[in-house]
């Protein structure tokens, strides 16, 4: 690369990622297959349309791009239509607030500072502004309240209801949720972002069949590059004509808020990255690997549990633990500071009815997508918790995080990063 400034930048965060442990649970280690795929000429053609109703010419080929990955999206999630094109997990959300509801009607979805996304109706994101945004919570303890969700459903009558989260350790239950969402005959939407992967793996439950619209991002436990997938069953129209807001229509009113609704030209090279993710998720293999997040996130959960550290929920079910930070007298903001400079990364949050404010929170999250994309085991979990309670409890003490990054850094080589 001629640019020596980007060279060395993207030396030094291959570096950090190589040297460290990454723990935040929505990212993850993309195989050197993607990465081709997004380096790729793709990149260089604009493409506004669906495959066969293109605005520009010369698409042939990124139609054939198109094609595969969505048939390889519907095979893998089992459903009938796929719109690949959204350029990430927000837009994608957006798209299915403009394709099912109006500026003004009423939507549900969990509350960001109860482990919800700010897609899913926080007031000052687009959803809670353009949206008259009801949220609902989950309970003292932890978990998704159903019973107050369904009285807020009846009381509320939403157009449509996100069930999803970037913060909830426990796995959902769909059905129970499809026929909360049937007391107001709400459109529910599943943003499975987080789970994609191990939905995949069956080591979550599935939506399909159930929910009306199912959004992911293809960047977290489903190992592909930045970029989300809409999935829906029924067949399309032409997305150029309207249709009725009805669940038959559902793929015709999607693929139609994409565009010409909300985007232009769809990012190719993102498209056939996506292609290649998916492609790796249908191999047997990937189904292992799902099974092992979750065994990975039950063993850490289970050390850190043990050594007096508490969990929301008091575990997991899936590829993720919130830890309440309270009893051990540390902010979450500092002890993402302290586990940073010993190596491992990790983002600060807030726990459910938080006393400390959001930018300021009680509570750290972590999970093991991208330890376990590297090959670590249950073996490896128990020392990681070792380091992680080392690390918080020697936060402030500049030498002894240092040490531990050392530790970290040994085991690292022994698991590089793909390819």
């Amino acid at each position: 690369m001629n640019d020596t400034a980007i060279a060395r930048l993207i030396a030094a965060e291959e570096k950090r990622q190589r040297e460290g442990l990454e723990m935040i649970p929505s990212e993850n280690h993309t195989s050197s297959d993607v990465l081709k795929a997004l380096g790729s000429r793709l990149t260089d053609k604009y493409s506004e349309g669906y495959p066969g109703i293109r605005y520009y010419g010369g698409c042939e080929i990124v139609d054939e791009v198109e094609n595969l990955a969505r048939k390889r999206a519907q095979a893998l999630f089992g459903v009938s239509h796929a719109n690949v094109q959204p350029y990430s997990g927000s837009p994608a959300n957006m798209a299915v607030y403009f394709a099912l509801a109006d500026p003004g009607d009423t939507v549900m979805g969990l509350e960001l500072y109860y482990g919800g996304h700010m897609t899913h109706g926080l007031k000052v994101n687009f959803s809670g502004k353009w949206f008259n945004s009801v949220q609902y919570r989950t309970g003292k303890d932890g978990y998704l309240d159903y019973g107050a969700m369904a009285a807020l459903v009846q009381e509320h009558k939403p157009k449509l209801i996100f069930v999803g989260a970037t913060a909830y350790p426990r796995v959902f239950d769909w059905q129970k949720l499809r026929d909360i969402a049937d007391l107001a005959q709400s459109f529910l939407v599943a943003d499975i972002s987080h789970i994609a992967g191990l939905v995949v793996a069956g080591a979550h439950p599935s939506p399909v069949g159930i929910a009306d619209v199912i959004t992911t991002t293809t960047h977290k436990t489903l190992r592909g590059p930045r970029g989300a997938i809409i999935l829906c069953n029924g067949l399309p129209s032409n997305p150029l004509k309207r249709a009725e807001r009805v669940k038959e229509n559902l793929p015709t009113l999607i693929d139609r808020a994409i565009i010409p609704g909300l985007q232009g030209g769809p990012h190719n090279h993102q498209t056939a990255a996506i292609a290649v993710a998916l492609h790796e998720a249908a191999q047997p293999a990937f189904k292992e690997y799902g099974r092992q997040i979750v065994a990975n996130a039950k063993t850490l959960a289970a050390a850190l549990s043990s050594v007096g550290y508490e969990l929301v929920t008091g575990g997991t079910d899936n590829h993720l633990l919130l830890i309440d930070l309270t009893n051990k007298n540390i902010k979450g903001a500092d002890a993402e500071k302290a586990l940073g400079m010993a190596g491992i990364t990790v983002n600060k949050n807030t726990v459910p009815f938080d006393s400390r404010p959001p930018f300021d929170p009680s509570g750290i999250r972590l999970g093991t997508p991208a330890l376990t994309t590297r090959g670590m085991k249950e073996t490896e979990m128990e020392q990681v918790a070792q380091w992680i309670d080392r690390a918080i409890t020697a936060h402030g003490n500049e030498k002894k995080l240092t040490a531990i990054k050392q530790e970290v850094r040994a085991l690292t080589e022994a698991f590089p990063l793909p390819n």
